[in-house]
């Protein structure tokens, strides 16, 4: 006979062992403020990326080659041309498939995975729990052993994948010095912005805990291995900010997003420096 499955009066929180408590907490400051800022700012950026991704205009920028980084790279069949470069264009144009389809969700889950991210939303979204000393709505907790969220131990490969896709964002940043007005080299504010947001999503990418883990784990003596003893120390020094990086890279891939749409749209001109 199977044993009696735990009910909440004697599991989580409230088993036996745990003070009666009636009470969610008997916090007294607003241990509520962060959680909700956080939520807002989730909430802001999953918005405004998601209508972007499905907008389907406003993208490319031709005589600048300003390629905003949610449809990076443009491998439908409905992107323009000069936005695909060399990729092939191998996705149907349909109005519920980005351009970007190929990556866009390698990038999500990445994000999704993230050491930093991960708790956020545990304590955010999931309220696993909201804060220190406030109950969790939910009294079993499996962690990271059971479905869903045993995916979260594939973070490292969607790691070696954002990788790639940075490398892909870095060379849309170069392509983006050449103008067409010149035929030659160009430099404008978009410039400055497309460049700004690809140095810290490297940023971001190598402070990841995987990255420290690549460079420096399984290594029984540092001693004998000299360059990734150094190359792990200074991933971990960027690695402490990892959290900040993160909500860094949120504003800089919106902000470079709306200032390629605006231009593009010609609601306002792109501020040129050469070219």
């Amino acid at each position: 006979m199977s044993a009696p499955t735990a009910s909440r009066s004697d599991s989580g929180v409230f088993s036996p062992t745990r003070a009666r408590i009636g009470q969610k907490t008997l916090r007294t400051d607003r241990w509520w403020l962060q959680p909700l800022r956080i939520n807002l700012g989730f909430a802001a950026f999953v918005i405004y990326a998601t209508a972007r991704a499905f907008a389907q205009d406003n993208y490319f920028v031709a005589k600048y080659h300003y390629l905003t980084p949610f449809y990076s790279p443009c491998v439908s069949t409905g992107c323009t041309k000069e936005a695909s470069e060399f990729w092939p264009q191998i996705l149907p144009d349909v109005w519920w498939l980005p351009y970007a389809a190929m990556t866009l969700p390698f990038l999500l889950l990445f994000r999704l995975t993230c050491y930093y991210y991960r708790g956020a939303y545990y304590r955010t979204v999931w309220q696993s729990p909201t804060a220190c000393a406030v109950a969790e709505p939910r009294v079993h907790y499996t962690g990271e052993t059971r479905l869903p969220l045993i995916i979260q131990n594939t973070h490292r490969y969607f790691f070696y994948i954002a990788g790639i896709i940075s490398v892909i964002n870095t060379y849309d940043a170069i392509v983006a010095f050449h103008s067409d007005e010149t035929g030659g080299f160009g430099f404008g504010l978009g410039n400055l912005i497309l460049l700004g947001n690809v140095i810290m999503l490297w940023v971001y990418t190598l402070s990841c805990h995987s990255c420290r883990h690549v460079t420096g784990g399984r290594l029984k003596h540092f001693s004998k291995h000299p360059v990734r003893y150094w190359i792990w120390t200074q991933v971990s020094k960027i690695n402490e900010r990892h959290k900040m990086y993160a909500w860094i890279t949120l504003g800089t891939l919106m902000v470079t997003d709306f200032y390629v749409a605006l231009v593009s749209s010609g609601t306002i001109s792109d501020f040129r420096f050469i070219g």
